[in-house]
Formats: C-alpha cells, structure tokens, sequence
C-alpha cells in the first residue's frame, strides 16, 4: 500500500467515526425532542378546552380550548402588579357566547386584594380553598364574581385525567369542556409555578385565555407552568381522589374521559 493509499485509508476511517458521532447525536437530539413532544401532548390533552380536547369557557387544559377559553381586566393603584407572561392586555374582555350569562366583572383592586376561602359543595362531599388574592388577583376576583352570581351552582365536571396528569376538570355550565362565562382574562403567577396534589389552577385555550373552567389537581403533576395556580385546598382532598378512584370513561383516550361517577358542584360559598 502506498502512503497515498494509507493517507486515504486513514481520511476514510476519519470520515466514518465522524459520521457515526453525527448519527448517534442526530439519534439523541431526535430522542429528546420525542419526549419533549410526549410531555407537551399530556400538558395540552391533558388539561385543554375545545382545542384537542376542551377545556374551558374558555378553558380547554386543561393542560384544550373552550368556545370562550380563559382570560384578562384592568386595576387601580392599590392592586398587586398582574404576574402575567401573556401577551394579552391586562384585564377582562367580554368574547364569545356565555354558557351561563352573569355578566362581566369590572376589577376592583382594593376588593380582589382581601384574602377569602371557599368551600365548594359536590353532591358526594365538600371541597375547601384558600384563594391566592395576592398571586392571582384577575383569577380569584374572577372565581368568587362568577360563584356570587350562581354560575357554578348545579354545573357538572365534564373531565377527570387519570394518566399523566391527575386532574378533575370543572367550572363549564354547559358540561361539554367547551363552554365559559363570555369573557377572558390574563395568566398569572406563572413564574416558577409547579402542581403538586392540591393545586387549583385555570384550564385554558392558550395564552390569555382564562375564563371560568378550572382543574383540581388530586396527585402530582408534571404540568409545564402554563396554568394559573390561584388556590391551596385545605379540606376535602378525600372527596377528589374517591371520585378519581371510580375511574373516568377513557371518551378523550386512555386515562381522560369524563368521571364515571357523576360530579355536580351543588353551590360555592366564598368565606
């Protein structure tokens, strides 16, 4: 072999292990973007409204659009600064047909700013939350506008997500995960935000969608923060994991489908 040929044996060698880390990095990077697409389908299916799956009144999650997804309002100088990352204007802006016609609320600062609770009453039990006045002002002045109007009383919840996620869906009058309450609203509290069990958050249709469904998270889940967390349950956790044990029909796919065990919100009081 001539030193010419050694010198091509030896750029073709060279060639073949480069093109060989190329692949196995080509194969890594095709890996990620495989799970990254895996977490982002759960997220989305998961708690939407209307657009894979729906979600509400503009919340689809709830990681699903609603004909009036969730979203916006405006303030006054004592309220706290919005934590939105939307690109939406701050404040409520009337969109879409309602489910249950109440009204759009006109932001209070100094009101949405008190601390409240709630007890939402289910027909197998109690649920009871703080709100996160603070952290999510548009989103609990919102809630307890929409629960002194009687928007949620006798209203069912459409979806229960048992894989994945673990989430039951509420807070659409007309029981489709496609209903709202005629308006949106911005995100909030976004920043940093995790779904650890007992997390209440806004199921939505995208950025600046909010409206009035929202999901209950009864188990830990890996949810992108894209959902407003604006509650803390404080008693009646046992009342969401039973009806999560009676299993969902699988109607959005395996492990997402509509609770088998029927799930009426009987009245909200706000303390």
């Amino acid at each position: 072999m001539t030193s010419k040929d050694r010198q091509r044996e030896l750029e073709r060698a060279r060639y073949e292990r480069v093109q060989a880390r190329l692949a196995q990095q080509q194969a890594a990077a095709k890996k990620r973007n495989k799970i990254t697409a895996a977490v982002a389908a759960v997220a989305v299916v998961g708690i939407g409204v209307g657009v894979a799956i729906a979600t509400s009144g503009g919340n689809k999650t709830d990681t699903t659009a609603s004909s009036s997804p969730t979203t916006p309002s405006s303030s006054a100088p004592t309220s706290p600064a919005p934590t939105s990352s939307s690109p939406e204007k701050i404040g409520y802006t009337k969109t879409g047909n309602a489910s249950k016609d109440v009204g759009v609320p006109t932001y209070n600062a100094a009101d949405a700013a008190k601390p409240y609770s709630a007890t939402i009453s289910f027909n197998s039990g109690d649920l009871s939350f703080d709100a996160l006045t603070t952290k999510a002002p548009y989103t609990t002045y919102s809630f307890k506008y929409l629960a002194g109007k009687g928007y949620f009383t006798n209203t069912t919840c459409h979806r229960l997500v048992t894989s994945g996620i673990y989430v039951l869906q509420c807070g659409d009058p007309s029981g489709t995960g496609s209903g709202g309450p005629g308006y949106q609203f911005q995100d909030e509290n976004l920043t940093g935000a995790t779904y650890p069990a007992g997390t209440i958050a806004m199921a939505n249709a995208g950025p600046g969608t909010n409206g009035s469904q929202f999901f209950i998270v009864f188990k830990d889940s890996p949810l992108p923060a894209n959902y407003t967390p604006w509650g803390k349950v404080t008693a009646g956790m046992d009342v969401v994991t039973k009806i999560a044990a009676a299993g969902e029909d699988d109607s959005n796919g395996q492990g997402d489908g509509k609770p088998k065990q029927t799930v009426t919100i009987k009245s909200v009081t706000i303390k």
